[in-house]
C-alpha cells in the first residue's frame, strides 16, 4: 500500500477512501488573516521588483483544473471550490485566474484520466501560462501560499510537483513496478493537489500526438500518470513539495500548507434508513462454509435487507438460486439476474441496491451516511472507478470487487435499454460500464470503495469492529492504520 513520505500509513483509495467523497469544508481563509497575508506578500514583491502587480501576473499564469464529476452532489462541491478560488483571487485586486472543471471538458469518457487532455492544455494555455495546477473537489487552497510555493521553481523548466507517495512493497495494482525497491518511485497524492509546468505539458502533448495512449486498463491513475511522465527515466521524477498537504484545515500544521484536505465522511443530513438499502451478496456453493459465516459474523447485522445469491439453494443460510450456473470468471449473468430481481421483487420504495462479493467487507453505517449525499431520483452508479481503453475511446466502469451501488432509477434505465451480457461469464462490472456509457450515464467515483489484493486471511477482518471510527475493514494492525475510514473493501483472498 502507498505510504506518504516521512509520515505514517496512508489511507488507500478503496470503497470509501480518498477524499473525493470528503465532507463539506470551510471555503475561505479568515478575512483578516487573508488580508494580512496578501498585504505582506505584495509588500515583499514590491520591495524585490518594484512592481506591485507581480503577484497578479503570476496568479494569471496558473490554470486551476478541478478533477470534478458530473453527478449533482460532486459538481456542486466542485463549484463551491471554484467560488472559493475566485473569492481569494478577487482579494488580490486584479484579473481572476482560469478555473476549469474536468467534467465540463469531457469530450469522451477518458477525460478524468488527465493525459488525454494534455493537447488541449498545451494548445489553449501553452503560450500564456506557466503552470497547470490539478486538485480534487475537496482540496482547499491558500492562494497566497500557493504562489509563494510555485515561485521557488523555475517555470521555464520541466516540473512535476506534488505530495509524494510511494509503495512500501510492490503491489499488483501497480503491476509490481520497481519490485526490488518500490520505495524509490514517487507518485502524487491527488488530494493535496499537484502541478505540471507548461514546458512539461507541451512535451507531453507532443509525445501523445506521436505516440497515442495504449488501450489498456486504468486502475490507479496517480501512479500511472507518474509512470508516463517519468518515461522510463527520460522524464522528470515527481518533486515532493511539503506545502502540498492533506492536513485538516484546523490542524496545527496547516499554517505552513498551500493546500489542505479532509477525509471524513460527507455531512449531508441524516443517514438514509437501513430499509432504503437492499444488499445483494454474490456467492457460490463452494464458498458457503468459509466466506458466508464471516459476512454473518461481521457486517450482516448492520443491514436491514440482505439476500445471498448462489448456484445452489441452501436454506440454512439461506441462499437463493437464480438459475444461473456458477462461472469461474465473470459473473455477468448472475449480476443481471440480481438487477431484474431487485426491480421486480423488492419494494418499489427501496431506492438503493448494493451488490457485493462474498469476500467484500462493508460498513452499512458509513454507506448510509454517504448515500444521504446522493439523489436516488438520479441514475446513480457509484463505486471505485476503473477505465478500459480510454486512450482510444473505451469506457469507465465500477470495479465489482469493492462493491457497486445503484439507484433504482439507474437500474430502470439500464434494463429498459435492453443492454445485456454477451455470455454468463462475461465480466459483469465491465459490461455494466459499457452499458451505462452507451446510455450517457456517467460513472460516479468514490475512493471510499476499494478493491485490493490481500495476503492475510479474511477471518482477520473486523478485529476492531467497535473502534470509535466505526472501522469496517481491517486486516491486522497495518489495516487499522490504512483503512479506518473506508465504506468497503474486497480483500480478494
Amino acid at each position: 500500500m502507498p505510504r506518504e513520505r516521512g509520515s505514517g500509513w496512508l489511507l488507500p483509495a478503496l470503497l470509501l477512501l480518498p477524499p473525493i467523497c470528503a465532507p463539506a469544508l470551510a471555503v475561505s481563509v479568515a478575512a483578516e488573516d487573508a488580508k494580512e497575508q496578501i498585504e505582506r506578500l505584495v509588500s515583499q514583491e514590491s520591495e524585490k521588483s518594484g512592481k506591485s502587480n507581480k503577484i497578479n501576473i503570476e496568479l494569471q499564469e496558473i490554470v486551476f483544473v478541478i478533477q470534478s464529476q458530473s453527478n449533482s452532489f460532486h459538481s456542486k462541491r466542485a463549484e463551491d471550490l471554484v467560488r472559493n478560488i475566485l473569492k481569494q483571487a478577487e482579494e488580490l485586486g486584479k484579473e481572476l485566474p482560469r478555473v476549469l472543471l474536468i467534467h465540463q471538458m469531457d469530450r469522451h469518457d477518458g477525460a478524468w484520466t488527465i493525459l488525454p487532455l494534455m493537447h488541449d492544455f498545451s494548445a489553449s494555455y501553452g503560450r500564456n501560462s506557466s503552470w497547470i495546477f490539478f486538485c480534487e473537489e475537496d482540496t482547499r487552497i491558500q492562494i497566497v501560499k500557493l504562489l509563494e510555493t510555485l515561485r521557488r521553481f523555475d517555470k521555464s523548466k520541466e516540473w512535476f510537483l506534488g505530495k509524494a507517495l510511494y509503495d512500501e512493497e510492490s503491489t499488483i495494482i501497480h503491476h509490481y513496478a520497481f519490485a526490488e525497491n518500490p520505495t524509490i518511485f514517487k507518485f502524487p497524492d491527488f488530494a493535496a493537489g499537484w502541478a505540471l509546468s507548461i514546458p512539461l505539458v507541451n512535451k507531453l502533448a507532443n509525445k501523445l500526438k506521436s505516440e497515442p495512449l495504449k488501450s489498456d486498463f486504468t486502475i490507479d491513475l496517480k501512479h500511472e500518470i507518474a509512470l508516463y511522465i517519468w518515461q522510463k527515466g527520460n522524464g522528470p521524477h515527481l518533486t515532493p513539495v511539503p506545502e502540498f498537504c492533506t492536513d485538516d484545515l484546523n490542524a496545527y500544521k496547516a499554517v505552513n500548507c498551500a493546500t489542505m484536505f479532509s477525509n471524513f465522511l460527507p455531512v449531508c443530513g441524516d443517514p438514509v434508513k437501513k430499509e432504503d438499502i437492499f444488499v445483494a451478496v454474490k456467492t457460490c456453493r463452494k464458498f458457503h462454509r468459509d466466506r458466508i459465516p464471516i459476512v454473518k459474523q461481521t457486517w450482516e447485522g448492520e443491514a436491514a435487507v440482505v439476500e445471498y445469491y448462489s448456484d445452489y439453494a441452501e436454506t440454512s443460510i439461506p441462499t437463493i438460486d437464480l438459475g444461473v450456473p456458477n462461472t469461474e470468471r465473470g459473473h455477468c449473468g448472475k449480476t443481471f439476474a440480481i438487477l431484474e430481481r431487485f426491480l421486480n421483487h423488492s419494494s418499489s420504495k427501496t431506492p438503493w441496491l448494493v451488490i457485493v462479493d462474498d469476500d467484500t467487507l462493508i460498513s452499512i453505517f458509513r454507506l448510509r451516511k454517504l448515500l444521504s449525499c446522493y439523489d436516488p431520483n438520479e441514475p446513480v452508479f457509484l463505486g471505485e472507478r476503473y477505465g478500459y481503453g480510454l486512450g482510444t475511446g473505451g469506457y469507465s466502469y465500477i470495479t465489482g470487487g469493492g462493491g457497486m451501488v445503484f439507484s433504482r432509477e439507474a437500474i430502470q434505465k439500464l434494463l429498459a435499454s435492453k443492454c445485456q451480457c454477451y455470455s454468463n461469464d462475461a465480466p459483469d462490472d465491465m459490461v455494466l460500464g459499457m452499458c451505462f456509457s452507451g446510455l450517457g450515464i456517467p460513472i460516479t467515483h468514490c475512493p471510499l470503495f476499494h478493491q485490493r489484493k490481500c495476503a492475510v486471511p479474511l477471518i482477520a477482518a473486523y478485529v476492531d469492529k467497535q473502534s470509535p471510527q466505526s472501522c469496517s475493514s481491517l486486516h491486522s494492525h497495518r489495516w487499522v492504520k490504512e483503512q479506518w475510514s473506508l465504506v468497503s473493501v474486497c480483500p480478494a483472498v
